[in-house]
């Protein structure tokens, strides 16, 4: 393959469009949608988006500010002064922050905020090294650099220093910038630094498995933007890396010298489990689909294909969440989901989307996107208040009033030490548009309901899409098809797990109770039969303008039963309707959660409700509560209503209980609370 060096694409000789049709590669079967050419309209998603522009972003950029972010890298480019925040790695929630506002960008122009992030990019700029090195902890005073970096460059890479951590959020951050704004000035800061890392790393150089991982994810996207070969190899190379490392102590039970901590125990292509840190572990993930994609590397995709097989079959919460353990941030064993210390770390659930749909362009499978949508509603803006600026980094599935768990956030913080988890936020929220629709050829797939347009090409010809509807409080979904000229080609609409009376693509959790509603699917107004393939409805047809498709998802309220091996959930429930969890809030229920009952035969009634916690469906019940009467040192039951918010919403009202998992018997009530050891966390 001739080598298409990146200087030809940034100096305008060569488009990113001319570039890619001139190279010859493997890449993913199916394409996903520019989110620059997916225009949203959505009740439930766009009232966030803008909540993460008009709020979120300016706040991120604000405490960057604040806490001396921004300054470490002034004090870089005068090569004077002292590190002035707490981890090397806080250079990334800048990066963070500008790839946030350039896909916000695209969805509501800002020129004052255009100015400030050209005047940022400008102190990244002068914070750069001659040789493309990046890295304020170290450049600010080389001979006293961060502890957690050491005494040269690159040599704690494995363990602390996140050297190039800082580099791989760069380059997202810099190729998101190129691609909503069309400026090259972040991206030739990331192509200088990854043209260092590639002279420095690789075969017959230095080598290391990044201690944690997305330079490789990173690497990916500017190989994508350049076609500049190294950036791939060099990508592959980190990933080739893993399992030679021989300085871990396999015996520990100390996380931090276990090689799995960091996917280090073994090489990647005999890696069969989800394990180690789990925000680490998803970025690599998503990693070894993307080499795989573009190498056609069958070990690697075998491996992926194995670990994510693990993840949603033992080790995925009901909400989408992932890394039970609070020590190590991590995986835990087989089935080990505590719901009263789990930690579900907000970025997990950030890399998870960026993991699951990388799958489902690999594959083509709807249960990618199944579980995508799981996290994007429940376990992943959880991680955000209604207010767009309080933040959890865990995100507990159970609050006590009896138990003060060290490692359990009852409420949202509006910063961290450690922020990589409002940042995460503040990037993935404005992105969304992009995992809406997906394209193979004449294969147009609908994989997220979101009101809104795209604008796309099937073949030569222009289609516009249109979608309307009120998901995900209601089930009818209407589709316009407006081609500019008549058009043959698939539209595949997905048919969510949950409609079909599956509750998770594996026998992780089911639905206590067959659904009683199937899913029906019009064209035009006439009923239509059709194929199905791999969980998508597929609509063949010669496409005129104005062609409605209808389809009507059920949306019956669920029970949730785990498998019997999560010992946690022996004997609850928990509650579903449509994608969306909910969760049982002491602000609701007489100022408890934990004590009310849910048997098999409870009845739900749903209720929107416009003007609590921005508008939710609510769902009401008459169960049994159990009530304590410690003067009489008695037990007894009562009936009372409980009523039910989506999980996504709770913490929202201030601090009280909260449980998602309900008894279904009062012998399954759990009313002491055990104190676990304390354990230390973060990044």
């Amino acid at each position: 393959m001739k080598c298409i060096f990146p200087s030809l694409a940034l100096a305008g000789l060569l488009t990113t469009p001319a570039l890619a049709q001139s190279i010859k590669r493997s890449d993913y079967p199916i394409q996903a949608v520019s989110f620059t050419k997916v225009k949203l309209a959505d009740n439930f998603w766009l009232p966030r988006l803008k909540t993460n522009t008009d709020v979120t972003i300016p706040a991120s950029f604000q405490r960057c500010e604040a806490t001396n972010r921004v300054k470490n890298f002034e004090m870089a480019a005068a090569r004077q002064g002292k590190f002035a925040t707490i981890f090397p790695f806080d250079d990334t929630d800048i990066y963070k922050t500008i790839e946030g506002a350039s896909y916000s960008l695209k969805l509501y122009p800002d020129e004052k905020l255009d100015e400030y992030m050209d005047a940022l990019i400008q102190k990244v700029a002068a914070a750069q090294e001659p040789d493309g090195y990046l890295y304020t902890a170290r450049t600010i005073d080389p001979a006293h650099p961060h502890e957690w970096a050491g005494p040269e460059r690159w040599v704690k890479e494995r363990e602390l220093s996140h050297e190039l951590y800082n580099s791989g959020h760069l380059y997202e951050a810099a190729v998101a910038h190129y691609e909503a704004t069309g400026k090259k000035n972040l991206l030739s800061i990331a192509l200088k630094n990854a043209d260092l890392v590639c002279s420095v790393f690789g075969p017959g150089k230095r080598g290391v498995a990044p201690g944690h991982e997305i330079v490789e994810m990173g690497l990916v996207k500017l190989y994508r933007v350049t076609g500049k070969p190294e950036y791939l190899s060099t990508a592959k190379f980190f990933l080739e890396e893993r399992g030679k490392y021989k300085g871990y102590d396999p015996k520990s039970p100390d996380a931090w010298k276990n090689g799995s901590y960091w996917q280090d125990h073994k090489p990647v292509v005999e890696q069969r489990e989800a394990e180690g840190h789990a925000v680490r572990a998803e970025y690599l993930y998503s990693a070894m689909a993307d080499v795989a994609a573009l190498t056609g590397d069958q070990k690697l995709l075998a491996a992926v294909d194995s670990i994510w097989q693990n993840m949603v079959s033992k080790k995925l919460y009901v909400t989408g969440g992932t890394g039970a353990v609070p020590g190590g941030e991590r995986f835990g064993g087989n089935y080990e989901l505590p719901n009263t210390t789990a930690y579900n770390e907000t970025c997990a659930s950030v890399a998870n989307v960026y993991w699951n749909q990388r799958m489902f362009q690999l594959h083509g499978d709807s249960k990618y996107v199944d579980v995508m949508e799981k996290v994007l509603y429940n376990g992943l803006i959880s991680g955000v208040g209604l207010d767009g600026k309080s933040f959890f980094y865990s995100n507990a599935m159970q609050i006590k009033n009896s138990t003060s768990f060290p490692q359990t956030e009852p409420q949202r913080a509006g910063w961290f030490d450690c922020s990589c988890c409002p940042t995460n936020m503040a990037r993935l929220m404005p992105s969304l548009p992009g995992y809406v629709y997906a394209q193979k050829g004449n294969d147009v797939y609908a994989n997220l309901f979101i009101s809104g347009t795209t604008d796309l090409k099937v073949g030569t010809k222009a289609v516009r899409i249109t979608q309307q509807n009120n998901y995900p409080w209601q089930g009818d979904l209407k589709f316009t098809v407006s081609p500019a000229a008549t058009t043959d080609f698939n539209l595949l609409v997905r048919l969510p797990g949950w409609a079909q009376g599956e509750a998770i693509p594996s026998d992780l959790y089911r639905f206590a109770t067959p659904a009683t509603e199937k899913i029906s699917i019009t064209v035009n107004g006439k009923p239509v039969q059709y194929t199905t393939r791999q969980g998508y409805a597929v609509l063949p047809r010669k496409w005129r303008r104005g062609d409605v498709v209808e389809v009507k998802l059920p949306m019956d309220v669920r029970q949730v039963v785990a498998n019997p091996k999560v010992q946690d959930n022996l004997g609850r429930v928990a509650l579903q309707r449509g994608p969306v969890v909910y969760c049982a809030e002491w602000k609701d229920n007489n100022g408890k959660a934990s004590n009310l009952i849910v048997p098999a035969a409870t009845s739900f009634t749903t209720r929107y409700q416009p003007a609590e916690l921005n508008g939710i469906m609510q769902l009401q019940a008459t169960v049994p509560a159990v009530q304590v009467d410690a003067a009489n040192n008695s037990i007894s039951t009562t009936r009372q209503t409980l009523t039910a918010i989506p999980y996504y919403a709770w913490a929202n009202r201030g601090k009280g209980e909260m449980v998602v998992w309900f008894p279904q018997q009062i012998t399954d009530v759990d009313l002491v609370s055990r104190q676990p050891k304390e354990v230390t966390v973060g990044k």
